[in-house]
C-alpha cells in the first residue's frame, strides 16, 4: 500500500487516546450516510410516483388524440387509413366524449361520459384490464329489464368506475338514468335528454379522479343518446413508444392537415408532470444540504486531524514527504470518509426501497392522491449520479485542512521535542 493511502487509513480508524476524534470521524460518515439514503429513497419515491401516474394515465388514455376544429368528425374512415400508415402507429379507436348528469335512487352527481367502440378500444388503452366486474362486450345491445313497479323495458348498457358507483349507491344490473345537458327545443326551453341505462360494468383504475367521475357506454349507445348520427369527438391513437409521442402526433397532424389537430399524453398532462418534476427538483436540493452539512463535519474532523499529528507531519517532513504527499493523506482521508459513507448509504438507501415496495405499509388518500401506496422506482442511474456529487463534496471538503496541513514547520513542532 502507498504511504499516503496507509497513512490515511491508520489516522482515521486506528485507535487512540481522543475518543472524541474518533466520534467525530464516524459522525462525519454518518452525516454522508444520512444524506445519500435519504436522497436515494427520496427520489426513489418520487420516481416511482411519477412512473405509477404515467402508467395509470396511459393505461385509461390513448396516447394520442386526433380532433377537428368547430366540431366533431363525420366521416373517419379515411382518417384512419391515414393515420394508420404512419410507422409508429399501432392502433386506432373512435371516441365520443361528453359531459353528463348520473341520477339513481341513491343520488345525482355530475361525470364524463366516454363512449367507445368495443372492438378497437383495446387497440389504444388498457382499460379492459382495469374491469373488476362485467366487461366491455355487449354496452349497446339492448335489453329487456323488469321495473319493480311492474312491467318491462329496453335499455343498453353502461360501465361506471367504482368509485362513482358507490357514490351513486347502484352495483351491477341496476337502473340508473343519464341526463344530458344538450337535449331538444321546445316552446318552454330547452328540454334535457334523459335516458335509463344498465349497469354492466365496474372499473377500477386506482385513478381516484378517473374513477369517481368516469363513465364508458358504447359507441353507438352514445352516439344515438347525443343525436350524433354516424360522428364522434374524434380518434384516439397508440404509438409504439410513448416518449416519441409528441414527434409522432406532429407528423400525424402534418400529414392530416387543416382543420384536424392532435393532443399527445405529455400535453395533455403538462401541468401535473411538471410539478412533479419541479417537486422532485427541489426535493433534491434540499437533501443534498444535507451532504454539504455532513461536508462541513468533514472540514472540521480534518482540521483537527491535523491539529492532533502535527508532531507526526512536522516529522514525515523531516524524513522527505513532500508536500504533494502530506496534502494526498489528508485529501484521501476526505475520499474514505465519504466513500465508507456512501456505501452504507447505498446500501441502506436499497433496502429501505425493497421494505417500502415490498410491504406497501404506508398508504396514502385516494381522494387526494391518483395512488393509494407509496411506489419506489429504484434508478441506478440516479445513484451513481447522487454518489459521485457525494464524493466530490467530500473530497472537496478535504482540501482546506489538507492545506493547513502542508504550511505546518517542522522547526517550530520539533524545536523542543
Amino acid at each position: 500500500m502507498k504511504i499516503d493511502w496507509l497513512l490515511s487509513v491508520k489516522y482515521l480508524f486506528s485507535k487512540r487516546k481522543d475518543s472524541f476524534l474518533s466520534f467525530i470521524t464516524f459522525a462525519s460518515i454518518g452525516g454522508v450516510l444520512t444524506g445519500v439514503m435519504a436522497l436515494i429513497v427520496v427520489l426513489s419515491v418520487m420516481g416511482g410516483f411519477q412512473s405509477e401516474i404515467k402508467e395509470k394515465i396511459l393505461g385509461t388514455n390513448s396516447h394520442i388524440v386526433l380532433l377537428k376544429f368547430g366540431g366533431g368528425i363525420n366521416s373517419y374512415g379515411s382518417l384512419i387509413t391515414k393515420v394508420t400508415s404512419v410507422d409508429e402507429v399501432t392502433g386506432i379507436s373512435p371516441f365520443i366524449l361528453n359531459q353528463v348528469l348520473l341520477s339513481s335512487d341513491s343520488g345525482v352527481t355530475g361525470a364524463i361520459l366516454r363512449g367507445v367502440e368495443e372492438k378497437t378500444v383495446e387497440n389504444t388503452t388498457k382499460l379492459g384490464q382495469y374491469i373488476e366486474e362485467g366487461s366491455l362486450k355487449n354496452l349497446d345491445k339492448i335489453k329487456k329489464v323488469r321495473l319493480e313497479e311492474g312491467g318491462s323495458i329496453d335499455v343498453p348498457g353502461i360501465m361506471l368506475g367504482k368509485e362513482l358507483a358507490k357514490n351513486l349507491g347502484v352495483s351491477i344490473g341496476d337502473l340508473m338514468t343519464v341526463i344530458s345537458p344538450t337535449g331538444s327545443i321546445s316552446p318552454t326551453g330547452i328540454s334535457p335528454k334523459m335516458r335509463q341505462f344498465q349497469v354492466r360494468g365496474i372499473f377500477v383504475s386506482g385513478m381516484y379522479d378517473f374513477d369517481a367521475g368516469v363513465a364508458i357506454m358504447g359507441l353507438l349507445s352514445a352516439q344515438d343518446f347525443f343525436d350524433l348520427g354516424k360522428s364522434v369527438t374524434g380518434l384516439e391513437i397508440s404509438v409504439k413508444n410513448v416518449e416519441n409521442a409528441p414527434e409522432t402526433a406532429k407528423l400525424i397532424e402534418k400529414k392530416i392537415g387543416f382543420p384536424y389537430y392532435t393532443r399527445d399524453w405529455a400535453e395533455m398532462n403538462y401541468n401535473l408532470f411538471s410539478a412533479l418534476k419541479l417537486e422532485k427538483t427541489i426535493m433534491f436540493i434540499i437533501l443534498i444540504l444535507i451532504i454539504f452539512v455532513a461536508a462541513f463535519n468533514i472540514a472540521s474532523t480534518l482540521v483537527m486531524m491535523v491539529m492532533d499529528k502535527r508532531k507526526e507531519i512536522a516529522i514525515l517532513k523531516t524524513m522527505g514527504a513532500t508536500p504533494g504527499t502530506i496534502r494526498r493523506v489528508f485529501v484521501l482521508m476526505g475520499f474514505i470518509i465519504g466513500f465508507t459513507g456512501i456505501i452504507l448509504g447505498d446500501i441502506l438507501g436499497f433496502i429501505l426501497c425493497e421494505i417500502v415496495s415490498k410491504y406497501q405499509f404506508i398508504k396514502l388518500p385516494s381522494e387526494i392522491y391518483y395512488i393509494t401506496t407509496i411506489p419506489v422506482q429504484f434508478d441506478p442511474l440516479t445513484v451513481v449520479i447522487i454518489d459521485i456529487l457525494a464524493l466530490f463534496i467530500s473530497v472537496l471538503a478535504a482540501f482546506y485542512p489538507a492545506s493547513k496541513a502542508v504550511k505546518i514547520k517542522p522547526a517550530e513542532i520539533l524545536r523542543y521535542q
